[in-house]
């Protein structure tokens, strides 16, 4: 429905359903990112609901350079990859709860290349890191480059599967265990919820009281991440 991926929420219930955090849950969880943003994304480009001039210059950093925070994520002890991800999610929270928009008027096609470029750049890096494909910020950057809240969620589908895809393959390459089971099972369930998901917002979504309900739940999700598996859990 808001044109994100869900990892943001599959990786820690997957952590906490006891997968592990680098090897399990992240490559899993960017699996289903890309199913989740991949299956919308064909109701959005039947629908014709993309901008795809601006689309392109995020996907394109956004392809590049998730195997680099990839490769970081294996250097990196787990409990510190943690509060990263716990701080990124409440970031991302705090940005969906305040609806920010900062610009109504239309970004310079030079302006939306430049902020694509480098924006992808940076979450395209987290999203090899930490296993999210960016969709809590690309939504965001999509407003400031001037698109209305259903083309930046159609928009943002297309830029998430790009950067979800690159991760998921360097994870997959470097260090993922997969249990195929649970992951065909969760492919499964993930498909369905998307392509019923992706109709409803096409075709009849006020977006605002989900944004709201997803935005707190987020945080809450952070805060358990934070104060459980970082304050109080030993090891690394």
């Amino acid at each position: 429905m808001l044109g994100m991926g869900g990892s943001q929420l599959y990786i820690p219930i997957l952590y906490w359903l006891g997968l592990d955090f680098k090897t399990e849950a992240i490559p899993l969880g960017m699996l289903l990112n890309v199913v989740n943003t991949g299956t919308a994304l064909t109701t959005y480009t039947i629908k014709k609901m993309v901008v795809w001039k601006t689309a392109f210059p995020f996907a394109l950093t956004m392809l590049i350079l998730p195997p680099v925070g990839a490769w970081l994520n294996a250097q990196i002890p787990t409990k510190p990859l943690i509060a990263f991800f716990a701080l990124f999610t409440a970031t991302a929270a705090t940005l969906m709860l305040s609806g920010w928009r900062p610009q109504k008027g239309e970004m310079s096609s030079k302006g939306r290349i430049l902020l694509g470029l480098f924006g992808g750049s940076i979450l395209g890096l987290f999203a090899g890191l930490i296993g999210r494909g960016g969709g809590s910020f690309v939504v965001p950057l999509l407003y400031i480059a001037g698109l209305e809240a259903k083309a930046a969620a159609a928009t943002s589908a297309f830029v998430v599967t790009c950067s979800g895809v690159s991760s998921f393959i360097s994870h997959l390459a470097i260090a993922a265990k997969p249990n195929w089971i649970i992951w065909i099972g969760c492919v499964i369930a993930v498909f369905l919820g998307s392509n019923l998901g992706s109709h409803i917002m096409a075709q009849k979504l006020k977006p605002k009281g989900v944004r709201m309900i997803f935005g707190l739940l987020l945080w809450a999700v952070a805060l358990f991440l934070f104060i459980n598996d970082v304050l109080l859990k030993k090891g690394e």
